[in-house]
Parts: C-alpha cells; sequence; structure tokens
C-alpha cells in the first residue's frame, strides 16, 4: 500500500488515556510525515479531512462511528486505535498502535472496504451509517406495526417494538443481540431483523446489496425515528414512510495485514463453534 503522507488525528479526549496516546503517535507522524492536523471537536469543520491520507480515530468503538459518515464522504480512510471498552472496530490496541505506526505510515498495511446503510425520509432527507439504521416510535416505544415492501411489492408485516436494519459490518452490533446473523464484513447484502417480534415465526432476511426497503406504520397514527448508529436521528410523520438500502457511501478501514475479522469476533465477542478441546 501506498505510505501516508498527510494525517488527520481525531482525539476523544473523554476516553482514559487517549490525550498522552496521542501525542505519542503525533510524534511518530512528525518524523514520518508531511503534514498533520489534530481536533478533538465534532463535527469536523467541512474542510479537515481535506488533503489528508487517512484519519487515525483514537477512541472508541462509538468514537469511530460518529465519524464514519465524514471520512466516507470525502474518501479518506480510517485508522481506529481504541481507548474505549469493546474496539471492534478500533482494532489497534495502544500498544499495537504505539509499535505499528511508523510502519503503517510507510505503507505496511492492508485496507478493507466497509459497506454503509441509508435511510431516506419521505422529504428527501437522508443520512448514512456504518453498523445500522433503528426503527423505533418516537415517543413512548410503544408497539409497531409495520409493513415493509420491496420495489417488488409487500414483503411482511411486523408486529414488534422495531427493526434493525444493518450491515455487514454492524452484524456484530445490536443485530446480533436482537438475534440477526453474523454477516462476513465484505458480503453486499443489507441485514433486517425485527426487534422483539411478536409472532415467532418472524425472523432476520438477509437482501441484496441493490434491495430499497420502504417501511411506513400500517396505522398511520405513529411517528418513527430512525437511529443512525446510536445517534443521528430522522423523523418520519404519520402516513409517510422511509426507504432503506445499501448508502452509496463506503468506508475504508486500515488493519493489521494480519487482519482477520472472525478471529476478532471469537476473541472480542468470545464466540466459538464448539466446546470441545483439543487433545
Amino acid at each position: 500500500m501506498h505510505a501516508l503522507q498527510s494525517v488527520a488525528f481525531y482525539i476523544n479526549k473523554t476516553k482514559s488515556g487517549a490525550p498522552e496516546l496521542a501525542a505519542e503517535l503525533i510524534k511518530i507522524a512528525e518524523q514520518s510525515c508531511r503534514s498533520h492536523k489534530i481536533t478533538s471537536s465534532y463535527p469536523f469543520d467541512p474542510h479537515f479531512l481535506e488533503g489528508v491520507d487517512a484519519c487515525c480515530v483514537i477512541g472508541g468503538d462509538g468514537t469511530l462511528l460518529g465519524i464514519a459518515e465524514a471520512c466516507a464522504r470525502q474518501s479518506v480512510p480510517v485508522i481506529g486505535i481504541n481507548r474505549g471498552g469493546l474496539g471492534f472496530l478500533t482494532t489497534f490496541s495502544g500498544e499495537e498502535a504505539v509499535k505499528l505506526f511508523p510502519d503503517v505510515l510507510k505503507g505496511d498495511y492492508c485496507i478493507t472496504e466497509r459497506s454503509m446503510v441509508q435511510a431516506t425520509a419521505s422529504d428527501g432527507k437522508s443520512a448514512s451509517a456504518l453498523n445500522d439504521a433503528v426503527i423505533k416510535e418516537i415517543h413512548s416505544g410503544a408497539i409497531l406495526n409495520l409493513n415493509v415492501c420491496s420495489e417488488a411489492g409487500p414483503i411482511t408485516d411486523y408486529l414488534c417494538d422495531g427493526i434493525i436494519f444493518t450491515t455487514p459490518t454492524g452484524s456484530t452490533a445490536y443485530n446480533l443481540s436482537a438475534g440477526g446473523p453474523l454477516v462476513a464484513p465484505d458480503a453486499k447484502v443489507l441485514t433486517m431483523t425485527p426487534i422483539c417480534p411478536h409472532t415467532l415465526s418472524n425472523r432476520a432476511i438477509i437482501f441484496d446489496s441493490k434491495e430499497r426497503l420502504t417501511v411506513k406504520d400500517v396505522s398511520g397514527t405513529k411517528t418513527l425515528q430512525i437511529i443512525l448508529d446510536g445517534a443521528t436521528e430522522l423523523t418520519i410523520k404519520p402516513t409517510e414512510s422511509v426507504v432503506l438500502e445499501l448508502s452509496p457511501l463506503k468506508l475504508s478501514l486500515i488493519h493489521q495485514k494480519a487482519f482477520n475479522h472472525f478471529e476478532v469476533v471469537r476473541a472480542k465477542l468470545k464466540w466459538s463453534g464448539s466446546n470441545k478441546t483439543k487433545d
């Protein structure tokens, strides 16, 4: 891979040890890069990511999710360095970052391209997320009767607490907790998982990347909120609908060359396929 000559640093100063770790990495960048930028403010200044080869995010998975759309819109790859809890997306630990950062800047890394999900309201407003778009009732969290259609026609009605539309990257997040499937990160699919459905036969469905799904409240009386990666919201008024699909945006994540997604799943989520031990 090509060397990283200009790097942006986004530092979540609320995370323990993040400012100190950032200082070490910035010192390395000063020796190896042509230029670098630093911020701890979000949303970014519109020009912050201009001209950089990568954005180094120092925080937790939530920190990375918060800047994913901005980086994807400007085609800036992300280096995720974990100073949070799980560290599923921020795959470099602090110790690994300090050790490997000089080599990463020289081009010793690999890139995985991740799909994003897009929600578009009836008024044309849209937003994208790396993990998921969740539909719920806006005020009380009341049970919903949601109708889902594709361009070919009706798919099903769900009586449920909400629906999760997730990317392969987000399959290990809320989707997994709600009983949805694990999906390989490079799969070109969109997963729909109902939250607490009132019919046992209602299960998650996996759609092709080209599918456009329209969701509306059957009763025509409920206001829906669309929560994207736990933060950004769109509001869907009664009688209106929302379209869910894979976004034209994609996020590039920089990893160690030996990166293995399912090794991370096993280590971080304590996932295993057997309880048998080797002799």
